[in-house]
């Protein structure tokens, strides 16, 4: 493949489009896997499927150096897109509002600049395409079929809309939190509205059971802890003069340190039960870890720290934006298995198009693909394409 930078950049950006409008949700992205081995296949490096949709590929597999890997996430969600782009999401009821197809097509731009000078790369570079990192597990997934097999260390990023374009975090340690989700059943005696004295009241019992789940946060672990605890829903549906016999509620838990996961769940349990028993209540408590906390190591985030300033310049790095943030991630199975970085990448313009990844107006910043391949190719030791084409 011809090493033109400038048509590197326009092919990934028509890709992107390409598979914004066909999005598809975690372990159904076949159509996505398709194309992603369809243009593997064009410019004949060797892929194999993992994960089922996941793809694994390799360049410079010969060369002695260290062996790195890059990956890109490629599902979509469950929401109806309201972005109102020309490239808007065919697939109804389905979108790329965490930017998946982004990362796919800037993986794509770093590629195929790689492959045009894979005879000058200092070590193999393996190119991961996961599926379902929303909720799906899929990297574990992937570590479990061999996708590191050989890699030495691992690199990723996420554009983040809440931080300015042009800056980024990558620090050491915890740059993502660890997460979870709850759900209560409350279980009571139902009857008349205007008997309440004969019945054990299951709503009366969530909404204290969610006000008191709130105190844990602010009373129950130290200040320097950061965590949260929200409840996302009451469910307690019955006709207007009916109490009912149950009343369930749910949430999701954050987390700095996936070490605190035991302490906050325990917590989850003590106070849902004692709460509901002062009610006349029981309390049935089902609390579901997700992913760890994604944790960088310290030399890894540094070289990436030093490509975000080779490409961004010296004030990269976004003071304002506190880490961990509180979302998650699960590169976080990657980063257990061998050393490696993850970066928060800024994409906002600072205007009213800013909209937040997993929200149905959101688009992903197409002037990212060219600034972040970059940072892939510093971390590779590939040549540099010129900054202004």
């Amino acid at each position: 493949m011809q090493a033109d930078w400038q048509s590197i950049v326009q092919r990934a950006t028509e890709l992107r489009h390409r598979l914004h409008r066909r999005p598809e949700i975690a372990w159904s992205e076949f159509e996505t896997a398709k194309t992603i081995r369809g243009l593997l296949d064009e410019l004949d490096i060797p892929w194999r499927a993992c994960a089922e949709t996941g793809t694994v590929a390799c360049l410079a597999a010969g060369a002695t150096g260290r062996h790195i890997a890059l990956r890109a996430d490629i599902d979509a969600l469950p929401i109806r897109e309201a972005s109102g782009v020309p490239w808007q999401s065919e697939n109804d009821g389905f979108m790329h509002a965490c930017g998946h197809d982004g990362h796919t097509a800037t993986l794509f731009a770093a590629l195929w600049w790689l492959r045009a000078h894979e005879n000058k790369l200092p070590g193999p570079v393996t190119l991961l395409f996961q599926p379902a990192e929303e909720g799906g597990h899929g990297a574990r997934r992937m570590v479990e079929e061999g996708a590191l097999d050989g890699v030495e260390a691992i690199f990723g990023w996420h554009n983040w809309p809440a931080i300015p374009a042009g800056k980024a975090v990558c620090p050491d340690g915890a740059v993502m939190a660890a997460n979870g989700t709850f759900k209560v059943t409350l279980r009571g005696r139902g009857g008349h509205a205007s008997q309440p004295e004969l019945c054990r009241d299951p709503v009366l019992a969530a909404a204290a059971v969610a006000q008191a789940l709130q105190q844990i946060v602010s009373r129950r672990l130290a200040a320097q802890s950061a965590a949260v605890v929200s409840v996302t829903s009451i469910d307690a549906r019955s006709a207007e003069t009916v109490i009912p016999d149950t009343a369930s509620l749910a949430g999701s838990i954050r987390l700095q340190s996936s070490d605190m996961r035991e302490q906050v769940e325990n917590l989850i349990r003590e106070i849902a039960v004692a709460s509901a028993s002062a009610y006349g209540v029981s309390a049935e408590v089902d609390v579901v870890p997700r992913y760890g906390a994604t944790c960088n190591h310290s030399d890894e985030a540094g070289q990436m720290r030093s490509a975000l300033a080779a490409v961004l310049g010296d004030d990269w790095q976004c003071d304002k934006t506190p880490v961990p943030i509180m979302a998650s991630e699960d590169f976080s199975y990657y980063l257990n298995a061998v050393p490696g970085a993850f970066a928060l990448i800024g994409a906002g313009d600072g205007d009213s198009t800013d909209h937040p990844c997993h929200n149905p107006h959101y688009d992903f910043r197409d002037a990212l693909i060219p600034d972040v391949a970059r940072v892939f190719l510093q971390l590779a030791g590939a040549p540099m394409p010129p900054v202004n084409p």
